[in-house]
């Protein structure tokens, strides 16, 4: 029997890295205390959760170690929401990139799924990895509330599919440092195979 009660589900993007603004993508960046203020901060007092889940990449799982000890809570480091892979952008920054190839940056941003960055992760694998973590999690953890802490290309992804755009149009949403949004996930529907949810709000 499908549980009627809806999942409440939060999704708090990584704070400011180390390293700079950049095309970080698998680089495993450490937090800066500002970001870890921030990410604090975006919180407040909120500690109805039932469970954590984390991007395994530190500037995602050392805050989310933190908070599930601080606040006794269990934690699943789940591989599948880390951030898209880069390829041969990976550490370069918008203007080094811009100086180097600025068509190749332009036809990245104005149709990435076609134009991905040289040997980056294919733009629809990673669609695929994370809203397979999205639907697994929400499945699993059914009439919970839980924090998923994670980055800002799995955040765009997930807001996205609740918006109903496509994928090159959810990778323009805003997803600031230290952004948390927060979703109700409401019970499979007789005869559907994904959970149906809706956005509640976004912090600004």
């Amino acid at each position: 029997m499908r549980p009627a009660r809806a999942t409440r589900i939060d999704l708090l993007r990584h704070g400011e890295t180390t390293g700079g603004n950049r095309y970080r993508g698998s680089i495993d960046d450490a937090l800066t205390l500002p970001g870890w203020t921030a990410m604090r901060a975006a919180l407040g007092k909120e500690c109805g959760w039932n469970r954590i889940v984390s991007s395994p990449l530190r500037r995602c799982a050392d805050f989310a170690r933190d908070l599930a000890q601080r606040q006794a809570l269990p934690l699943d480091i789940d591989a599948r929401l880390r951030e898209i892979h880069f390829g041969d952008w990976e550490g370069k920054t918008a203007p080094d990139l811009l100086a180097a190839d600025p068509g190749a940056v332009t036809r990245f941003w104005n149709d990435p799924v076609n134009h991905p960055p040289p040997g980056a992760e294919n733009l629809l694998a990673f669609q695929t990895r994370v809203l397979h973590a999205w639907h697994e999690i929400a499945a699993r953890h059914a009439g919970e509330h839980l924090l998923i802490v994670t980055h800002g290309g799995p955040i765009r992804i997930i807001l996205g599919q609740a918006q109903g755009m496509p994928v090159p149009e959810s990778l323009r949403l805003e997803v600031p440092h230290a952004h948390l949004s927060r979703l109700e996930v409401k019970a499979v529907p007789e005869g559907g195979d994904r959970p149906a949810f809706t956005l509640l709000a976004r912090s600004s």
